[in-house]
């Protein structure tokens, strides 16, 4: 008896590069419908692997691109999460990556899954080098505004990298300049194109998330569990029934709170 279609399925679904191709010449007389569709399904699956191998080579390699002459600097990636939210903290995360340990999956937190946030996350606290997240309340934001909250944010998490023992030689910024460093190096949409500001990019983003859901327990009438204390529907109808709670930014939420002269 022949090997099964669904014997092929399966060698062709685990097959490396250069299994596949021992594997299609093999079956290049094989015509039936299920053995080409498999196939096919292992060429692009290669195909994208192979892609998102080289993405992530890319980032890596061009955040060591911004390192100037030393080969061997130290790069600490900044960025921040929940600037436009109307309760609870902005947060920015700061990591330090080990220059010879790419991390699978790497990206811009709003390019990954939640799911996959979660695990990438968890690897990138397992092998940084050192990391934090600096939160900063919303009674600053309300008081500073949100330059001088951004400014505070970043500079401290710099400082809680440097309490570890680890002093970073290149401090680099996802967006415009700060002006807060020597050693600051500013990439826009730099989340998406340095390995480092996509690690802060993910960690902040989970840390954040997981705090609001806390948040969520002591005050469930405004759901931060789904929306995290951004604008949805669900928050804003919240806030126009109850109020504000003490995790709110005031002067976020003027448009929902100030009573109409009609």
């Amino acid at each position: 008896m022949g090997v099964t279609v669904a014997e092929i399925k399966k060698r062709l679904s685990e097959a490396d590069a250069e299994e596949l191709a021992v594997l299609e010449r093999a079956l290049v007389a094989d015509e039936r419908k299920g053995v080409r569709s498999a196939l096919a399904v292992a060429k692009r699956r290669l195909q994208a692997e192979a892609d998102e191998e080289a993405r992530l080579a890319s980032m890596y390699s061009f955040e060591r691109s911004l390192c100037g002459e030393n080969p061997h600097a130290v790069v600490v990636g900044l960025d921040e999460v929940g600037r436009g939210p109307l309760a609870g903290p902005l947060a920015v995360g700061a990591v330090v990556l080990p220059a010879d340990l790419k991390i699978a999956g790497l990206n811009d937190s709003k390019q990954v899954k939640p799911a996959d946030r979660e695990r990438i996350a968890a690897e990138v606290k397992r092998v940084a080098l050192a990391w934090d997240v600096h939160y900063v309340e919303p009674s600053y934001i309300d008081d500073h505004g949100m330059t001088a909250s951004l400014r505070l944010a970043f500079s401290s998490a710099v400082k809680a990298i440097e309490q570890t023992g680890v002093h970073p030689d290149v401090v680099l910024l996802d967006g415009n300049p700060l002006h807060l460093d020597p050693r600051e190096v500013n990439v826009v949409k730099g989340d998406g194109k340095c390995a480092s500001i996509a690690a802060a990019s993910i960690v902040a983003k989970v840390e954040r998330d997981a705090l609001m859901c806390r948040y969520a327990e002591s005050y469930p009438e405004y759901h931060f569990a789904e929306n995290k204390g951004y604008a949805s529907q669900a928050h804003i109808d919240a806030i126009e029934r109850v109020g504000l709670c003490p995790i709110h930014r005031k002067s976020f939420c003027t448009a929902f709170t100030q009573q109409t002269l009609f």
